[in-house]
């Protein structure tokens, strides 16, 4: 009977320490299991980027901020043109020498171009053909019954701009030149190694003041230099474009023998 009893409590200690293990086995297995084994709504929300990532350069941020145009003040805007251009024609005027030979009223051609260093300053570069008509008078000097004759000229000139509105402006210029003038008398009667008469002086062929006794008077071709000065006023049409009036004051002289004109010339510039 002793030993009966003591079979029982001995069985069912040993049942309780069987399931004392099962059950602390299961405890240790749930507590060894990784967040990566968690069901996917216990893991916790993936952090979001930030929507504005940092620059690697704390300064970086401070000199893009300073390149920025600072609110309401507008950029620069380039108001002049580094090339001019312009083309024109007209009528000159005469003087001086020139007057007493030479009809006023010849009809120019001129061309040019101007390299502009800033609003107000710039170089300009001309070529102009003047048209020299003779008088009856000169024509009866020469005892010829026809003639031509013409000036070539090449103006150095700075130029000095002077804006007055949007639309209006002027310009003041002035500087070297030279001058080539030619002529051809169609025939004469005055006697080879004759004395030179005031037109003959002025038209150049003299020699020791007569004539040469070769004959060859009829054609004239003079070298000169000299300067000219000026100005004009200008009213633009377009963005890009303007008309211009020109006077200027032309003045070649060589070996006393001088060619003054007074051209008067409208045009366009772009």
């Amino acid at each position: 009977m002793i030993q009966k009893f003591a079979t029982v409590p001995l069985c069912r200690i040993v049942l309780t320490l069987i399931l004392a293990t099962i059950l602390a086995g299961a405890t240790s297995v749930h507590a060894q299991q990784t967040p990566a084994q968690q069901p996917a709504a216990q893991q916790p929300p993936a952090q979001q980027p930030s929507a504005q990532p940092q620059p690697e350069n704390p300064q970086a941020g401070t000199q893009e901020a300073s390149t920025e145009e600072i609110p309401g003040r507008k950029p620069k805007v380039k108001d002049y043109k580094n090339w001019v251009f312009n083309v024109g024609g007209g009528a000159s005027l005469t003087n001086g020498t020139t007057a007493k030979f030479v009809r006023g009223g010849g009809g120019i051609a001129a061309a040019g171009v101007a390299r502009n260093y800033g609003k107000y300053f710039g170089l300009r570069l001309d070529f102009q053909f003047d048209n020299l008509p003779l008088r009856t008078s000169a024509l009866q000097s020469a005892q010829a019954p026809s003639a031509t004759s013409h000036v070539y000229s090449l103006h150095l000139d700075p130029i000095i701009n002077i804006p007055v509105t949007k639309v209006w402006g002027g310009y003041i210029l002035g500087g070297g030149s030279f001058f080539h003038r030619s002529g051809k008398l169609s025939s004469s009667t005055a006697l080879p190694g004759s004395a030179c008469n005031a037109f003959f002086l002025w038209w150049g062929p003299c020699t020791n003041n007569n004539l040469p006794l070769s004959g060859r008077f009829l054609n004239s071709s003079l070298n000169q230099f000299g300067e000219n000065f000026g100005g004009g006023i200008t009213r633009k049409i377009s963005t890009n474009m303007a008309i211009y009036a020109e006077f200027r004051y032309l003045h070649g002289k060589r070996s006393g023998i001088t060619t003054d004109l007074r051209p008067i010339t409208v045009g366009v510039r772009w």
